[in-house]
């Protein structure tokens, strides 16, 4: 079977999709799969073998290598951020009957805009911050907002990943960096309440046929919040198990599931969660959580004791039945 392990992306997490996509190379069954190195980058669309670049032929999504055309049985989508985590390549993949691991375009597309998951949760009685939504150009009044949310507060950009354009605002001074910070990465941003507690990241799949919960992670970051440097520079301790009792422990789980299933998931996630007062508010979504060996994700598997080659062949079984699905 051959499989497209697609990675990369058009946004500052490419870096982080391309780690994703070796782990990925370094952990499927040859025995039972021919995985092929594809990179989704602005200057192109390649697969990569020893090095050498083949263009991909985006009318089929295949390839030639010495006359000889490839085509894909199934893709694993490892792109952090646009186009692939945002359901743009989903719909395209969709269209051209080509089954893929994770969930589809349109959940792809809901979770990575933070505010509309917030929206569709909030009727599920699920916990979150309070929050402000602006757009580049709208009005901004600094001080009503510090009214209405307190200080500190969260300033992010509405659809984006890896804490990029992130801020917590401690002053009103800080206000106006942190926006252009936000407005950076995207048009549109978030301000949030700040929730003081334990932050913890839970990974949540469709396995075997059952959701369940892989791991819970405590994060304890060195900085002021989990930010890009606490993520990926070593600037935060990741704790699995997370130091929870057992009551907290079984709230969390049972949000994370309730989370999962109200979004409509399939595959990985990892949301995540601060628990205040020992009832975790939701934080935001990660339809393809990084995979690199640091990540958190492949943390939580080692712990559980599920090997990462049975989780990504459990992964494509899924991309399989639902193209099945799909066709009927």
């Amino acid at each position: 079977m051959n499989v497209a392990v697609v990675m990369g992306g058009y946004s500052d997490e490419s870096v982080i999709s391309i780690r994703s996509g070796q782990l990925i190379l370094n952990n499927l069954d040859r025995s039972k799969y021919t995985p092929f190195e594809v990179h989704i980058l602005p200057e192109g669309w390649h697969v990569v073998i020893d090095g050498k670049k083949y263009p991909v032929t985006k009318a089929d999504f295949s390839f030639e290598k010495e006359g000889i055309k490839t085509n894909f049985d199934v893709v694993i989508n490892t792109i952090h951020g646009t186009p692939g985590e945002d359901g743009q390549m989903q719909a395209y993949w969709q269209l051209l009957g080509i089954p893929y691991t994770g969930c589809g375009f349109y959940q792809s597309a809901l979770t990575f805009n933070k505010r509309d998951t917030l929206s569709v949760l909030n009727k599920f009685g699920i916990p979150r911050a309070a929050s402000i939504y602006l757009s580049k150009g709208d009005p901004v009044n600094a001080q009503e907002i510090a009214d209405n949310l307190g200080l500190p507060f969260m300033v992010k950009p509405n659809q984006s990943g890896s804490s990029l354009g992130i801020s917590k605002v401690n002053s009103l001074e800080e206000f106006d960096k942190a926006l252009e910070f936000a407005f950076a990465e995207d048009n549109d941003i978030l301000i949030e309440s700040f929730l003081k507690g334990m932050e913890v990241s839970v990974g949540v799949l469709n396995y075997k046929g059952q959701t369940t919960v892989l791991g819970i992670t405590e994060i304890v970051s060195h900085n002021d919040f989990f930010d890009y440097e606490a993520k990926y520079q070593g600037k935060s301790d990741e704790i699995t198990p997370a130091r929870l009792d057992e009551e907290t422990e079984k709230k969390v789980r049972e949000v994370a599931i309730k989370a999962y299933e109200a979004l409509g998931m399939s595959g990985f996630t990892r949301s995540e969660y601060i628990i205040v007062n020992g009832e975790p508010h939701f934080i935001e979504m990660n339809t393809n959580p990084g995979l690199s060996p640091a990540s958190i994700f492949p943390q939580q598997a080692g712990v559980a004791g599920v090997a990462m080659s049975d989780l990504f062949e459990n992964e494509i079984e899924l991309a399989l039945k639902r193209k099945v699905l799909f066709k009927n």
